[in-house]
């Protein structure tokens, strides 16, 4: 008698993020951009960091859109406690981005003020990324 054929495919509760940005993948608002080149989970600790790197660089001057946003909440449970028991208490909330995602735009300032302020965002997320301009940027 043949058995069933068995998948090693395991579904994960934090679920996975499959294939490439079909939303928020082009500049909406500003003339440079942070786009990410890999899949991830970014904390909204991550965000605000990279968020205040780019603000402090840039003086305050010009535009700074973030375009994620943390809405999936992320369980865990304490450590050194057994299995079971129940889903572990809420830790915090993680923004999931697909690679070609843009993270940051940046506007009202020049090139390379953009370009370094951007790279000292990047430091702070947990992804690669790649710094974007605009088409018709002169």
């Amino acid at each position: 008698m043949l058995q069933p054929k068995r998948t090693k495919h395991r579904k994960t509760q934090k679920g996975r993020i499959k294939g490439n940005a079909q939303r928020g993948a082009e500049l909406s608002f500003g003339s440079f951009g942070l786009k990410t080149l890999e899949e991830g989970f970014i904390t909204s600790r991550q965000i605000e960091a990279a968020r205040i790197a780019v603000t402090r660089y840039m003086k305050r001057e010009g535009k700074v859109w973030i375009r994620i946003f943390p809405d999936k909440p992320m369980t865990s449970k304490p450590a050194e406690v057994r299995m079971g028991k129940g889903k572990g208490a809420l830790s915090h909330y993680v923004a999931p981005v697909k690679p070609g995602r843009i993270m940051f735009e940046a506007e009202g300032v020049p090139f390379d003020i953009a370009k370094e302020a951007m790279r000292l965002a990047a430091q702070k997320l947990p992804v690669k990324t790649k710094f974007i301009v605009r088409r018709d940027y002169v």
